[in-house]
């Protein structure tokens, strides 16, 4: 599948990205916007646009560092945590593309992991018509007050991810008090990351800081993110 520039970024007047298509049909299909984690648009987030492309969905990964540099990086994710800045505008600019395309039929959804988790949580509000936030950090202020007007969200976390204890029933609560349709899971035996798949976190050490692949847990997070978006997208 092609890298793809996509214009009107606010970090920069081009973003780079990934771009997969569903193998079979000429469309018009769904649209998904990927967020990439904190490590940036790396194979694991190819292969979920992959995933989500076979699934029949147009799938576009934007490369959020595509700035370039160590304050690019920095000013990524404390935009994710504070829920403001300029990559939020990116996103738009992505969702924008995505609607624009001939192969798109203009319903789209978003999907993040760890740090796009939070943009994805965030994005609910901000013009896309299904959010799947996995393991996404929370954004500061009153979560219920964030939430408001939120489009429907299938949420994934893993209850030993030390950094995140908590925020499955936080992000329950709120959805359900703002009236957003949602699936809302924490797995008992996953950690943070559980559905990405790095070396370095593959043995003991993934282990014990509460970050490795979780088998199971991924595909069943995958189930439903599927058979939510097939729902509220299609």
């Amino acid at each position: 599948m092609p890298a793809v520039t996509i214009p009107g970024g606010t970090t920069t007047p081009e973003l780079g990205g990934y771009l997969a298509t569903p193998p079979a049909g000429s469309g018009p299909w769904p649209g998904i916007v990927i967020v990439h984690d904190a490590f940036g648009l790396t194979d694991n987030a190819r292969k979920h646009a992959d995933r989500l492309a076979a699934a029949g969905y147009v799938t576009v990964v934007p490369n959020l560092y595509s700035a370039g540099g160590l304050r690019c990086v920095r000013a990524t994710i404390r935009a994710a945590v504070a829920g403001t800045g300029a990559a939020h505008a990116d996103l738009e600019a992505v969702r924008a593309y995505l609607a624009a395309r001939d192969d798109c039929t203009r319903r789209i959804g978003v999907v993040g992991f760890c740090m796009g988790g939070g943009f994805a949580l965030m994005a609910a509000t901000r013009g896309f018509d299904a959010s799947a936030p996995n393991y996404g950090m929370l954004p500061k202020g009153d979560l219920e007050e964030l939430l408001a007007g939120a489009c429907p969200v299938v949420a994934s976390y893993g209850a030993r991810d030390l950094g995140l204890r908590g925020a499955a029933a936080k992000i329950e609560t709120a959805l359900t008090a703002v009236g957003a349709p949602h699936d809302v899971k924490e797995y008992p035996k996953a950690g943070h990351s559980f559905m990405d798949r790095y070396p370095v976190l593959s043995g003991a050490v993934g282990k014990v800081i509460g970050m490795h692949h979780d088998g199971p847990a991924a595909e069943d997070a995958w189930r439903r993110i599927l058979a939510f978006f097939g729902e509220h997208l299609r």
